[in-house]
């Protein structure tokens, strides 16, 4: 005969489940059916994206430059344009894959929520530029227009990313590319940083390695099949065509091309004594906030005091203070040098 207690425990455990995987809104059924839905618009929201970008850069669509971007295979893009056609978000024209009026509205929607959550990214926290475009991509896809308004209003209503990228306007204008790429640049000519492509992210690694950015002033010293060589920042740097390719620049008069004042504070040597000229666009967020808030102010004295046994960090010492900073940050801290602490002392 069964036991009582124990039909009873295992009914009361089948329906515990049941509320479990059915419950209204909270249930695993609800959560699935909520992921699956937010995944399908993720894909959706994606494809209209790359869409525009081929359009905006002029160049034609297909279910394999689809597919590529979004990692997927083409049976399963050529679905997903199907879908976009049925939703009056795509359309043929001259046998060309083109986005509807509705389609472009919204592709611009989800473009300005990303470089918008980009630009709060740079301005209003600690992450590294490497990481900006990764968090965008998550974050795009979940904030409302009336969310990325108010996020507009709080951030000033930037026009531009930190890439130099233009953000759309809440009416979906855009303003057109400015400059041309740095390897189109004559030799002998100064321009300045306008845009750096943050994809593929290898690439731009490496480019914010090299301690470039948007709003730095260059001038192109040679060019060749192999290599454009160039000054920036204080330092030379050399770039194959095919990085330099991700690097727009707009060419500017040469009385406004003088070069910037001071060196950066990487290069002081040790005993030797500055004061701050400006600390670079390129350091943002808190840790700029942090470096302000040590007292890294135009016309402050520093001085570099002393080494790490590996030669990174340098301690300077601040307004009475040793504060260590790493040849990363130094390097985007521009210095007026002064005469070494040790000859003003034998003087």
């Amino acid at each position: 005969m069964p036991n009582p207690m124990l039909s009873l425990g295992t009914t009361l455990l089948a329906l515990a489940l049941l509320v479990l995987a059915f419950w209204p809104d909270r249930g695993l059924f609800a959560r699935w059916r909520r992921l699956t839905r937010y995944r399908a618009r993720v894909q959706i929201e994606d494809s209209l994206k790359h869409l525009f970008d081929m359009e905006f850069a002029d160049r034609e669509a297909t279910i394999q430059s689809l597919a590529g971007s979004l990692g997927c295979g083409t049976n399963h893009a050529a679905g997903l344009l199907s879908e976009l056609e049925a939703l009056r978000l795509v359309g043929l024209e001259e046998g060309r894959i083109g986005l509807t009026p509705e389609g472009r509205r919204y592709a611009l929607r989800v473009l300005r929520a990303h470089r918008l959550w980009e630009r709060h990214l740079a301005d209003r926290t600690g992450f590294k530029a490497l990481d900006w475009h990764r968090i965008a991509e998550r974050r795009e896809h979940r904030l409302t227009p009336e969310e990325a308004d108010a996020l507009a209003t709080s951030l000033g209503n930037p026009t531009y990313d930190p890439h130099g990228d233009p953000i759309p306007t809440a009416d979906g204008e855009l303003v057109q590319p400015r400059g041309q790429l740095l390897p189109e640049l004559e030799v002998g000519q100064r321009a300045r940083i306008v845009h750096i492509e943050d994809e593929p992210a290898m690439i731009y690694g490496q480019l914010l390695a090299a301690g470039l950015h948007a709003g730095m002033r260059l001038e192109l010293l040679e060019r060749d099949p192999e290599r454009l060589r160039f000054w920036a920042g204080g330092e030379e740097h050399l770039l194959s065509p095919l990085l330099a390719s991700s690097i727009t620049v707009q060419p500017i008069q040469a009385e406004a091309a003088g070069p910037e004042p001071g060196i950066p504070l990487a290069r002081l040597a040790r005993g030797q004594a500055a004061s701050v000229v400006a600390i670079s666009p390129a350091i943002r967020g808190a840790e700029r906030r942090r470096l302000l808030d040590l007292g890294l102010l135009p016309g402050t004295r520093i001085l570099a005091e002393l080494t790490s046994p590996s030669g990174d960090p340098t301690a300077y010492r601040l307004r009475g203070a040793l504060i260590a900073l790493r040849a990363e940050q130094a390097r985007h801290i521009r210095v007026l040098p002064e005469a070494s602490v040790e000859r003003r002392t034998r003087a």
